[in-house]
């Protein structure tokens, strides 16, 4: 008999769940609603949104869009976002998340308010990231973005570093940073750093790690895009090797899987949960395929 759990814990965060249900509001209305960006990092779930209407446009066809209606995801905008919506008369419906926008205005105030002109304020993120442009964006493009220790050569260690980080890195790999910049810096007083990882996205940590260790199988689903489905799919591999990553239900056919075994489905902050319950119909299809043979 085939032993399938979906981790309970797992899919849309507050934040996406936030910026889908504003799509879904709006297009109810029967009124054209464009995207900026792919609103979630699930191609599925854009998919579904696509065929009730919503279009998704890129930066460049915003700039040149009139007199329209666009909502602006969870990852947050740079203010030329806001400023080319006022110039071009678009209606914004506003979907960033709360912890995205409080990051935002801290950082624009830690470059607004820097305690010498030549201070550099650190994103520790993944270079062109929907969050990380918006946050760079806070400080007239100024900032610098470290995604490993592979970048340091970045700063400039005889001067004041300021360190932020995009809101669904990794918590362990940021204090690893910390750790490294720690020893590197002259003058310990040149170096501040803030935590500023969402922890809705850091507890999934421990959870992934719980779940991991309790199935012999574990189906991670998740976006190719998704930075929080990277994270987590690594940890997931590093707790239990028998981790598989699929974007898609069909996608499991194609594994080497021992269906006697418990198998364990989870999924990223970008992954919606009927997704997640698409690959437990499909494993349960692939099972009794077997026992009719």
């Amino acid at each position: 008999m085939l032993n399938i759990e979906i981790d309970k814990k797992s899919g849309f965060c507050f934040g996406v769940v936030k910026a889908i249900t504003k799509a879904e509001e709006e297009l109810a209305k029967g009124e054209t609603l464009y995207c900026l960006g792919d609103i979630v990092h699930n191609g599925q779930e854009v998919e579904r949104l696509t065929k009730m209407g919503l279009i998704t446009i890129d930066h460049e066809q915003f700039a040149l869009l009139h007199d329209a209606k666009v909502l602006l995801r969870a990852h947050g905008e740079p203010p030329k976002t806001y400023d080319i919506a006022k110039e071009n008369n678009l209606t914004l419906i506003d979907a960033s998340c709360p912890v995205v926008l409080k990051l935002q205005n801290r950082i624009k105030k830690a470059y607004q308010n820097a305690p010498s002109p030549d201070t550099q304020i650190v994103i520790y993120g993944e270079k062109g990231h929907a969050e990380v442009n918006g946050l760079v964006g806070q400080t007239d493009e100024k900032a610098i973005v470290i995604e490993s220790e592979a970048d340091l050569d970045k700063l400039d260690f005889n001067k004041k570093i300021q360190l932020f980080s995009q809101t669904t890195k990794s918590l362990e790999g940021f204090n690893e940073l910390v750790i490294t910049l720690s020893k590197k810096v002259q003058n310990n007083d040149n170096f501040e750093f803030f935590d500023t990882i969402c922890r809705q996205v850091a507890n999934r940590i421990p959870n992934i790690t719980t779940f991991a260790s309790q199935n012999d199988i574990v189906i991670f689903v998740s976006g190719k895009k998704s930075s929080n489905g990277k994270v987590l799919y690594q940890h997931s591999k590093k707790i239990n090797p028998n981790t598989y990553l699929v974007t898609e239900a069909n996608e499991v056919t194609g594994l080497d899987l021992d269906l006697t075994k418990q198998i364990g489905i989870c999924g990223a902050t970008s992954t919606p949960r009927w997704l997640m319950e698409e690959v437990a119909d499909k494993l349960k299809e692939m099972s009794l395929s077997l026992e009719r043979i």
